[in-house]
């Protein structure tokens, strides 16, 4: 009787001290998973003065920015950034940062002049 509760003890403690290393191993394979799960786009916009934000050019959403540091520099700059998505969250973690050249820039708003002119009067 003595051997048989030595040895269930010996196999509760072999088993607690295993357990960590199951669930450790467990937790990393989900971190990678969500991780992975984000989705890489490209998005044109400007950059706020802060460079903590970033407001897409398509819908004017206002993102906040993971990892402002990859923006610096860059700060009120119409841009197009490469970054992982995280929409659940409103917001990106910006990969990689292009300065738009002036003809790939898209105009949000148009305005028309129109001139009036009067005929001199005699």
């Amino acid at each position: 009787m003595k051997k048989l509760l030595l040895l269930l003890f010996m196999f509760a403690v072999a088993f607690s001290l295993a357990m960590p290393l199951f669930a450790q191993e467990t937790k990393t394979k989900t971190e990678t998973t969500t991780t992975a799960a984000k989705k890489l786009m490209t998005l044109h916009g400007i950059v706020s003065d802060d460079g903590k934000t970033f407001t897409d050019d398509k819908d004017q959403k206002a993102w906040t920015v993971q990892n402002p540091e990859a923006l610096k520099g860059h700060e009120g700059h119409h841009v197009s950034v490469k970054a992982h998505v995280h929409e659940d969250k409103g917001e990106i973690h910006v990969v990689s940062v292009k300065m738009m050249k002036a003809s790939q820039k898209t105009t949000t708003k148009t305005e028309t002049k129109t001139e009036t002119t009067t005929a001199p009067t005699q």
